[in-house]
């Protein structure tokens, strides 16, 4: 199994490598001009050329795409065009949110989607099975953009003087500050260090970071803040589930071994839960994984809607603004998070069927 691990982790470098040198060269083949993106279209021909040596974007590509590599090993993925600050800081800023949000849009749509799936499944063509596919192809279907809006305008509008009023933006209330946990327990830890920046990404994560500062009012306020965006953000992962799951386990309830079972006298709960659903959870394992990488790439309308900064949000902006080092330093964390899930997904169907051996 280790060793098995260790030459996926050692497989992905060239993967990364090639992502990096692919984004590197695309994102400097979009048309337009980073100057006149970042200081606006009244930038005099001076300015424009003393912003591009700073930035030096005055070199040949080769030679760019060079020094970023030689960076990158060092852990420095370089400035922000847009924001002049490290694309590091960036990072740890804003992928928290989109950590905490698709987490809960994920979970939600496990919980619901896979219960939904077995229990379709199992009431095949009776009215709950309609009702649970119809309600999935709506799910699919649905633009998010409208169903956030939606969600904003009933809770938030509709519902402003009722105890189900939601928040329809941001990600604290005014007044609220989440006081990093590093702060709260006294650490001292210097700036502009790998050390510093994990503490800082962990204490951004605003549900962990309350939790173990024992900050309630802040935990309760992010959670308020999390539930329209999260709902919005689950529908199609959740529809998909459901749908995957349903199809996956009618197959396996088919099998002889599933007869054999029933045969013998066994309840249908063990049936379903204890021989047909390891099985068809296989396929159902490998979607979910799709998902949530899907989810960790950010949601550019979702945040929009919702007034979140996140991944998709800053990576969209960033594109237009011909911002390079932020658009290649989030690209490299999309795809370390797709690699690091395709290996828990290739790892978890040894756990669900002992028959697979990862050599």
């Amino acid at each position: 199994m280790i060793n098995y691990i260790v030459r996926r982790i050692l497989a992905s470098i060239p993967v990364l490598f090639g992502i990096l040198v692919v984004t590197f060269i695309l994102g400097r083949a979009i048309p337009g001009d980073p100057c006149k993106a970042i200081l606006g279209e009244k930038a005099t021909q001076e300015v424009c050329d003393r912003f591009i040596r700073e930035k030096g974007l005055d070199k040949p590509i080769p030679v760019q795409l060079a020094i970023y590599m030689r960076d990158v090993v060092r852990g420095d993925f370089g400035e922000s065009i847009r924001f002049h600050r490290s694309a590091v800081e960036i990072i740890v800023e804003r992928l928290p949110m989109t950590v905490e949000l698709s987490t809960a849009a994920f979970s939600l749509a496990v919980l619901i989607g896979i219960p939904a799936g077995i229990i379709s499944a199992v009431k095949r063509n009776t009215i709950i099975d309609v009702i649970a596919m119809v309600g999935a192809n709506f799910g699919v279907s649905i633009p998010v953009f409208w169903l956030g809006l939606m969600l904003a305008y009933v809770f938030a509008i509709l519902l402003k003087d009722t105890p189900f009023w939601l928040p329809p933006s941001g990600r604290l209330s005014a007044g609220v500050v989440a006081t990093p946990f590093y702060e709260v327990y006294g650490w001292e830890v210097a700036e502009d260090t790998f050390k510093f920046h994990l503490l800082e990404f962990f204490a951004n994560l605003y549900i962990f970071n309350s939790i173990i500062t024992g900050d309630w009012e802040v935990l309760g306020d992010t959670i308020k803040h999390l539930i329209l965006p999260a709902v919005a953000l689950s529908t199609i992962p959740l529809s998909i589930i459901a749908r995957m799951t349903r199809s996956s386990l009618l197959e396996v309830l088919g099998l002889d071994y599933i007869r054999a079972a029933r045969a013998k006298g066994l309840r249908e709960r063990a049936v379903i839960l204890k021989h047909a659903l390891r099985n068809a959870l296989l396929p159902v394992v490998t979607v979910m994984g799709l998902q949530l990488g899907g989810l960790l790439a950010g949601a550019v309308l979702t945040e929009t809607i919702f007034g979140l900064t996140g991944v998709g949000r800053t990576l969209f902006e960033s594109i237009t603004a011909h911002d390079y080092p932020i658009v290649q330093a989030f690209t490299v964390i999309i795809a370390v998070g797709y690699v690091a899930i395709n290996l828990l997904v290739d790892l978890s169907y040894a756990f669900l069927d002992p028959r697979i051996r990862l050599e």
